[in-house]
């Protein structure tokens, strides 16, 4: 185990003095205050969203080595008891953002038990069926609205204070809300027990010989990931004020793994960047005549082809082969 754990944090070694980073952490912070005097808030909150759904994904796949296809069922059934939570029980966003989180944690548990002890695409196949299972539910139940899902939702007020009809204000709470989650994940892969996750990711029967149990390592990690997911859904719901099937369709799942990848896997800003990418190119093509599928797929096999690691990956390495 020293020998890996020794390997992995040589990996994640940092590549700019902390000086430098600290720095650059700064600047982003500055510039992601300043964003909405330039760009449409609504948008910008949109980006963040997502931008945390990847990073929980990401924690998941790049330091656990598990490929989810069923990360949607989180974020879509989050959004919809968020949305319900705040539109008929008439909860303040903060709680139903709670209660969207907590039922995305128990999917997570539940899927976990279940997929766990699975790996490769044999996990990756069971977490897409138990999602699917999730989507058909939601076209079911019936307080989730069928196939006109759950509309005209109340951004209500923050606290019982915060006017979040302001879309200045909402973007203002939706930024906080992804620097409490991004700084919690950061927190968990710099931990002990993040380098844990990642010896299992490197060598799980190594990790096993030395006597960690790694089925409850993995299911941690999973609700984890599950529950922070289930934050982005439910954070979405409140900002565009409607939950729907698109929120929970395989295709979602897919949405974030493409994410990941463009942005780098295993990396801290690479989902960042990567969703802040997809949803741009949704945004800015939405309105021309071009098909965003098939731009986005291109852009995703040009980046696969050209950047390996993503463009996070690429850039980090540049940075080592100089150092």
């Amino acid at each position: 185990m020293a020998s890996h754990t020794h390997t992995a944090g040589a990996a994640s070694r940092p590549l700019l003095a902390p000086p430098l980073k600290w720095l650059l952490l700064a600047l982003a912070l500055a510039l992601a205050v300043a964003a909405p005097l330039q760009f449409y808030p609504v948008f910008l909150a949109k980006a963040l969203c997502f931008a945390l759904f990847a990073c929980a994904f990401n924690l998941l796949i790049g330091y656990v080595g598990l490929l989810s296809f069923g990360h949607a069922a989180f974020f879509g059934s989050a959004a919809y008891v968020t949305a319900h939570a705040v539109k008929v029980w008439g909860l303040t966003p903060e709680l139903g953002i709670l209660l969207g989180v907590l039922t995305a944690a128990g999917f997570g548990l539940l899927f976990g038990v279940i997929a766990i002890r699975r790996q490769g695409i044999y996990f990756a196949m069971v977490t897409l069926a138990l999602s699917q299972m999730v989507f058909f539910l939601a076209l079911q139940l019936k307080f989730t609205g069928g196939e006109d899902g759950i509309q005209a939702v109340p951004r209500g007020h923050l606290f019982g204070v915060i006017d979040l009809g302001n879309n200045l204000a909402m973007y203002y709470f939706v930024l906080a809300v992804f620097l409490a989650g991004f700084a919690l994940i950061y927190r968990t892969i710099h931990s002990p027990f993040g380098q844990i996750l990642k010896a299992i990711r490197e060598n799980e029967p190594r990790a096993i010989s030395l006597g960690y149990k790694v089925d409850q390592y993995k299911l941690v990690a999973f609700v984890m990931s599950a529950a922070l997911a289930g934050l982005a859904g439910g954070t979405k719901a409140i900002v565009f004020q409607l939950a729907s099937l698109t929120d929970i369709t395989w295709q979602m799942s897919g949405e974030v793994v493409l994410m990941t990848l463009l942005g780098g896997l295993g990396t801290i800003f690479g989902p960042v960047v990567g969703a802040f990418l997809v949803v741009t190119l949704q945004n800015y093509l939405a309105g021309t005549q071009l098909p965003v599928t098939v731009v986005t797929g291109v852009i995703f096999v040009v980046c696969v082809l050209l950047f390996r690691r993503g463009i996070v990956g690429e850039i980090g390495a540049l940075f080592s082969r100089k150092r």
